[in-house]
């Protein structure tokens, strides 16, 4: 089992629940783009706190690694306690942007997250204040919100005050703001301009039929506890997948995933191409072309 990392050779000899909820469960992998972005993150992480604090607008595809990206840098700055003192540090807060732009639910969401008691009651400026305090309290140094293109279901008002709930905070706290969406995610942050212009924006590229795509296969197939060889990279099968996944990492790697878990429960042990043809698996145009019609 040359084809796998060492210290898979003791899953891919598991019995076959094991291995398949290892092929399902989430890896990462580096590839160049999201490795740039991550020293990014780690730059703005300590970086000193000024009057006009840089911040970032991370924009992709839907399924294209944006979540796990922001997910994976989150577990390298997990909560800790100081020497000394044990005071609790939270240096990255995540929250999910609400599905409109709406301040109180977000300030509750941000609350949630904290760990923090309120009261749905509670008026919009109390739980401002407790949502600053804690932050200050923790030494939160960034704030990370997913889904930033949820702006877009309310109004061009809505969207400017919920802008303006964030730079507040920005300003106050002084901390970095890291937003990430979907590509309409620019058009939902160019409702204040001044906003947007604080934002420096960076791409998650689709993946092109490449020389990095092709080591981006490899890597997977390291990682899949299969007992043979599938040789993702070669030509035949790089072509398919690509066209199946239709360029987004997230829809590689599902891809991968099916047939991998399909190798294993028809004991072939190895994709290749007529696998790859039998798994049911629908276009992301397909699903989307669908629920267009279905709406």
């Amino acid at each position: 089992m040359e084809h796998l990392i060492e210290g898979l050779y003791a899953v891919a000899l598991g019995d076959t629940p094991s291995r398949i909820h290892f092929i399902q469960s989430n890896r990462w992998i580096k590839y160049p783009a999201a490795e740039r972005i991550l020293e990014r993150l780690e730059e703005l992480l300590v970086h000193p706190k000024i009057a006009r604090m840089p911040n970032l607008l991370l924009v992709g595809e839907t399924n294209n690694g944006k979540t796990l990206l922001l997910k994976k840098f989150c577990q390298q700055h997990k909560p800790y306690a100081t020497p000394g003192d044990e005071k609790m540090v939270r240096p990255v807060i995540t929250v999910e942007a609400p599905p409109k732009p709406d301040e109180k639910q977000f300030y509750r969401r941000l609350l949630d997250q904290l760990n923090a008691p309120y009261r749905l009651a509670d008026r919009m400026d109390r739980m401002e204040r407790q949502v600053f305090h804690v932050m200050q309290h923790l030494n939160a140094r960034m704030l990370i919100i997913d889904e930033i293109q949820n702006l877009l279901a309310g109004s061009s008002t809505s969207q400017r005050v919920f802008l303006n709930v964030l730079k507040g905070m920005a300003n106050e706290l002084q901390i970095i703001i890291v937003a990430a969406g979907t590509m309409e995610a620019r058009n939902a942050m160019s409702a204040d301009p001044q906003m947007a212009n604080r934002f420096v924006q960076k791409f998650l590229p689709k993946w092109h039929y490449a020389e990095d795509y092709l080591r981006l296969l490899a890597s997977f197939e390291r990682l899949l506890p299969l007992r043979k060889a599938s040789g993702l990279s070669e030509p035949a099968i790089a072509e398919r997948i690509y066209a199946m996944s239709e360029g987004t990492i997230g829809e590689i790697s599902a891809v991968i995933t099916a047939a991998a878990v399909a190798a294993i429960r028809s004991g072939k042990e190895h994709i290749d191409r007529k696998l790859l043809d039998q798994i049911d698996y629908v276009l992301p145009s397909e699903r989307r072309r669908f629920q267009g019609v279905s709406s």
